[in-house]
């Protein structure tokens, strides 16, 4: 494969795990106002418990998944209750207990696994010939389930009740309260979304690339410089910041070592919210 073929297909695999990454912290900003700093720690704990299902349990990595998903969205469902829903008009205090939990969850997964980097067995094994380019299925796959997962949360927010239950709530909460929205309803079932779609792009990239007590907070500083490029409340902006994001993360490291092309990344990204401190899209959500 040529060099241009393979930034282009690592910038899209990428970039699908951004973007469902992102969303979730996206979805809980904008409707409740709080920035869930442990987003990250939550990614990196899917991936964790995707990984001891498979390598202990003996279950097929696909199922391994799920469940994490499934648990991911009950953390999220108790996490809207009892952290989300009480300090809402706190903003310090969410900081303090999201910063709180990502501490206690890399240290966990630090006590579990120690500094050693693990993998989660391949979705996907061996090639495809596509005559102009080679790709391997793995790569194939993780895109693949990014994109339709990404397809089915922009039909639920787009074309669904559900969705227009989010904008109302994102836009005036107490006035959708008022038209008889069921406001608490509707966040928990927005928040347990949204863990349950960073678990699938934790557990996905555990095995694109890897497991370690740190990947939190790679991917915490991805979703923080993809939404405020993208701005608040903008999810077309959200889809376009997050190609970029991720292309800026398969051509720097080609020319730079990791943590040249990482610093060079941010640096380009505190650039641009120096010219556009509101991000470069509007209110859409």
């Amino acid at each position: 494969m040529g060099v241009i073929p393979n930034i282009m297909v690592n910038a899209l695999v990428l970039a699908s795990m951004y973007i469902l990454a992102s969303l979730g912290f996206a979805f809980i900003f904008n409707m409740l106002g709080s920035v869930n700093l442990a987003h990250g720690a939550f990614y990196m704990l899917a991936a964790y418990i995707t990984y001891y299902l498979c390598a202990k349990a003996g279950l097929n990595n696909w199922v391994a998944m799920l469940l994490a998903a499934i648990v991911l969205a009950a953390i999220g469902i108790v996490m809207e209750r009892f952290v989300f829903r009480p300090f809402q008009t706190e903003f310090d205090r969410v900081v303090m207990v999201s910063v709180a939990l990502m501490t206690m969850l890399q240290q966990l997964a630090v006590q579990v696994s120690g500094s050693q980097t693990i993998s989660i067995p391949a979705y996907g094994n061996g090639v495809l010939d596509l005559g102009f380019m080679t790709l391997t299925n793995e790569k194939l796959i993780t895109f693949l389930v990014g994109l339709i997962l990404l397809i089915i949360t922009l039909f639920i927010v787009y074309r669904t009740k559900l969705g227009m239950q989010m904008e109302a709530i994102s836009q005036d909460r107490l006035g959708a309260a008022l038209q008889g929205i069921q406001v608490n309803k509707v966040a928990m079932l927005v928040c347990g979304m949204g863990f349950a779609l960073a678990a699938v792009a934790g557990a996905m990239m555990g095995a694109y690339q890897q497991v370690s007590s740190n990947m939190g907070d790679n991917i915490n500083v991805r979703i923080l410089m993809l939404v405020m490029l993208a701005g608040a409340g903008s999810m077309n902006g959200i889809l376009i910041t997050g190609f970029l994001m991720a292309l800026l993360d398969s051509v720097c490291p080609i020319i730079w070592d990791s943590y040249t092309a990482s610093a060079i990344a941010c640096s380009a990204v505190v650039v641009l919210l120096l010219i556009r401190p509101k991000g470069f899209f509007g209110h859409e959500m």
